[in-house]
């Protein structure tokens, strides 16, 4: 396994905007760094759960997934939708508190579920860097570890650079802003993955297709 262009390619995944990203970035602005480890933690274990799960049943996994992907695709942008509409809400610092709250160790998990860009990485993983005559349980925890270690630092970058805004967005209206472009941006990201994920049938049928 050339586990040198693995974790190059970990790396690049994780740096580049994307739901995870966006979402730790407001999170890191609208509650600190300290409310947003739990996200962190989540997010990380959860990518590397996932791509661990993936890689140990890539055989059986094929098919399902193929078959279930228009659902899981529907079903994680409905979700990036209702983020974007939590993350719109969402006031100035110290705000509805109660209303609005980072997202937990457990969500941060669960969401690589519905998380179509999560989907790709891994399944990209087991399709291009998985070696054919390693075991699959070794090869399992073997990612697991790889994608956990590289995750956090690289998504922590994002949820730094959110705490980092705190000083600069230090007005109810700069705090608005900033939510509702982030939210915008979330919501465009949903629904780019939606029509990039529909079925090349599918999208000609719609009606400003040429």
């Amino acid at each position: 396994m050339n586990t040198v262009a693995l974790l190059i390619y970990l790396s690049v995944m994780a740096l580049t905007p994307g739901p995870n990203n966006l979402i730790l970035a407001a999170s890191g602005l609208n509650h600190g760094f300290g409310r947003t480890l739990p996200s962190l933690l989540g997010i990380s274990t959860g990518l590397a759960l996932q791509a661990a799960i993936i890689i140990l049943f890539m055989s059986e996994l094929a098919p399902l997934l193929s078959s279930l992907k228009p659902a899981l695709t529907l079903a994680g942008c409905a979700y990036l939708l209702y983020l974007a509409w939590q993350m719109k809400q969402a006031g100035t610092l110290g705000s509805h508190d109660d209303e609005v709250q980072p997202m937990s160790f457990m969500g941060g998990i669960g969401f690589q579920w519905l998380n179509p860009k999560s989907w790709m990485m891994s399944l990209n993983m087991g399709m291009v860097f998985l070696p054919q005559d390693m075991p699959a349980g070794q090869a399992a925890v073997l990612f697991f570890a790889l994608v956990f270690i590289t995750m956090m630092p690289c998504i922590s970058v994002w949820a730094g650079a959110g705490v980092a805004l705190q000083r600069l967005l230090n007005t109810p209206r700069r705090m608005a802003w900033f939510n509702s472009t982030m939210a915008t941006t979330l919501a465009g990201t949903a629904l780019w993955l939606l029509l990039d994920n529909l079925p090349a049938s599918r999208l000609a049928a719609l009606p400003f297709s040429a």
